[in-house]
């Protein structure tokens, strides 16, 4: 019977590829800790070395005035029905 393909999550790789970074440990003994394919793990490695400087790009803070500008308006949009709904509700009760 085939095995199905595992699939690791991005937080469980960085830390994999930080603990490859530390040298602390060989591949060997990581990949019997963590259960994967020394060759993975040098893969992991140098995928994170390559990908790193995109941490300090501020790429995403134009990003988040966008968000803030939708989300504004998703406020305003949500407090003119609020009112609308008390006010119905007032003559509805009176």
């Amino acid at each position: 019977m085939k095995q199905k393909r595992r699939k690791f999550s991005s937080a469980f790789k960085a830390r994999v590829a930080i603990e490859a970074l530390k040298e602390r440990e060989t591949l060997a003994e990581l990949s019997k800790r963590f259960e994967v394919h020394p060759n993975i793990i040098g893969k992991w490695k140098q995928e994170f070395l390559e990908k790193s400087s995109t941490v300090f790009d501020n790429k995403s803070e134009g990003k988040s005035d966008v968000d803030a500008d939708k989300l504004y308006s998703k406020i305003g949009q949500l407090e003119m029905e609020n009112d609308f709904l008390k006010k119905s509700l007032n003559k509805i009760g009176r």
